[in-house]
């Protein structure tokens, strides 16, 4: 039998597979930012899909932008986005807790993208009180377990030490838990002493300021992020004066997905200002400004986040 030649000239029909794609920003070097096409993502088992409404620039993510010699670049694409929020785009296999359409904040690492993968116990439904709103979940969710692990108490003198998102939202949940927060600035010469003291900027003078304001037996509670090389602590007026130091930083999902839970149910009922604390919104294409708003905290700037729309 003779084999049939393929066919020719008008014959001939090309065959186009159509992929779906989403942009990403991505950070290529220290300062600048790059948008990429890419195909869309699909769930693994226990995963979901979301289409991202936004994410928040964490103030941890400054070195990234700046640029620091143990970075390399360029980062993975939507990277460091971890505060994002948005809505289920579709679920893997297994998946019964969530269902597209539900609206979500997330625990993940690429949030300045359409759309992220994150694992289905990752993700936080969140209440219809919120629709609308900016929500960095990650972000409301550590001020939550902060102020837990801060073991406030009613009618308690509470210095709160760096007065940014995490503080101020801090002072928010200490004030709703009966408390009165003291705001200090991270430089503040302040010598009076509190039974409890809340380090929110980390950096060695916030912190040298916090321990010193911390009365015998009395809490400490470090909650800024100190990334960039050791601290020097006084060890021995520690000692000296009996005082509790609490790390207060998670690092289980499910108990960063709780303190979100717990900072959305708050923020329903007014107890965090979602607006005032989300000062500074930018589209995606204006990353760059958006980092560069963080690190230079203009008037007014409490926390900067971008929206993928």
């Amino acid at each position: 039998m003779a084999r049939a030649e393929p066919p020719t000239g008008p014959e001939r029909r090309a065959v186009t597979l159509a992929v779906a794609t989403a942009r990403a920003s991505v950070i290529a070097a220290p300062g600048r930012v790059e948008s990429i096409t890419r195909p869309e993502p699909l769930p693994r088992s226990g995963e979901v899909v979301v289409r991202l409404e936004g994410c928040g620039v964490c103030a941890s993510s400054l070195p990234l932008w700046e640029g620091r010699p143990w970075f390399s670049y360029p980062l993975a694409p939507g990277s460091p986005g971890h505060e994002s929020w948005g809505f289920v785009e579709r679920v893997g296999e297994g998946v019964t807790t969530l269902a597209p359409g539900q609206r979500v904040a997330t625990l993940s690492l690429h949030g300045f993208a359409e759309l992220d993968v994150a694992a289905a116990e990752a993700c936080v439904p969140l209440p219809p009180e919120l629709d609308g709103l900016p929500f960095p979940g990650e972000a409301f969710g550590c001020a939550f377990n902060v102020a837990e692990r801060a073991r406030v108490l009613p009618g308690q003198r509470v210095a709160v030490v760096g007065m940014g998102f995490l503080g101020s939202a801090i002072a928010a949940l200490c004030r709703h838990l009966g408390a009165n927060p003291v705001p200090v600035p991270r430089g503040a010469d302040v010598e009076e002493p509190f039974e409890r003291v809340i380090e929110a900027a980390g950096t060695q003078g916030s912190l040298d300021v916090a321990s010193r304001l911390v009365a015998e037996g009395g809490l400490l509670v470090i909650a800024g992020y100190h990334q960039d090389g050791p601290r020097s602590v006084d060890v021995q007026s520690w000692n000296w004066r009996g005082i509790e130091i609490v790390n207060a930083h998670e690092r289980s999902t499910a108990r960063q997905a709780a303190g979100i839970a717990g900072a959305a149910r708050l923020a329903a009922a007014g107890v965090l200002d979602v607006e005032r604390l989300c000062s500074h919104i930018y589209p995606a294409d204006r990353l760059s400004e958006a980092f560069e708003a963080a690190r230079l905290r203009p008037p007014g700037f409490v926390k900067a986040v971008v929206m993928a729309g």
